[in-house]
């Protein structure tokens, strides 16, 4: 059986999954020191269902993309260098975004924990989040975890959907969540390591969309009839 194959298996694919929920669930409890934290559930249920529901779509209709999307750890060996130093930063960077509410609000109390009308916009926020990056998936088959261009798949551009109003939406929603997650779990000190996230983001986007112009056919044509890449009307 080839790599490619094993990792489109629905044996590998699901126990990746169960995997990382596990983790995640770890990240946020372990630190808690309590399974007492109902903020901390809620977001496991959240990004569970959303998880389901996302990779039997993907498993029936876009099997590569699901493939590419359920790596663990999102290093390639086609990757940019400068793309891998990015990703580096992020990955540790994202598991403290994770460990740190359960320290900041349940077992040392460092700060004092957001509002609950904070906290339930912030989990509100997750839906319209969710159906965004299920459409921006459903439109772009090359959502890569990696910048890179994927020409054994035939890599092309994409200008349907979301991607007729900025030239980056997968990112543009990210952002939105690296706040949202935080403020759903009341932790003030995590915000810090969001506004990280976005300029991590911010750079990232403006490498890859230089990589796009570079090496990616029909990507300046498009990128001058789309002309934001984040925010429409602002960059």
């Amino acid at each position: 059986m080839k790599k490619q194959d094993r990792m489109q298996s629905p044996v590998i694919i699901w126990l990746r999954f169960v995997i990382r929920m596990t983790l995640f669930a770890v990240a946020l409890l372990w630190p808690a020191g309590s399974l007492y934290w109902w903020e901390a559930w809620v977001m496991v249920a959240l990004w569970a269902v959303f998880g389901l529901v996302l990779t039997f779509y993907l498993m029936k209709h876009d099997p590569e993309l699901l493939a590419e999307r359920m790596r663990l750890v999102p290093i390639h060996k086609d990757q940019k260098a400068w793309d891998k130093v990015i990703m580096f930063l992020f990955f540790i960077a994202g598991i403290a975004l994770y460990i740190i509410p359960g320290f900041d609000v349940v077992r040392y109390a460092w700060s004092e924990s957001l509002p609950l009308w904070m906290k339930l916009i912030a989990i509100a926020i997750h839906f319209p989040c969710f159906i965004m990056l299920g459409w921006v998936m459903r439109e772009n088959t090359y959502l890569a975890q990696v910048v890179k261009i994927d020409s054994e798949r035939g890599h092309k551009v994409v200008t349907t959907g979301p991607y007729a109003w900025v030239r980056h939406p997968m990112y543009s929603v990210v952002i939105v969540l690296l706040f949202a997650v935080p403020i759903a779990l009341g932790s003030r000190y995590a915000l810090f390591l969001s506004l990280f996230l976005t300029l991590l983001l911010i750079v990232r986007t403006y490498l890859e969309d230089r990589t796009l112009h570079d090496e990616l056919e029909g990507y300046t044509e498009y990128a001058k009839q789309t002309s934001y890449r984040l925010i429409p009307g602002i960059w």
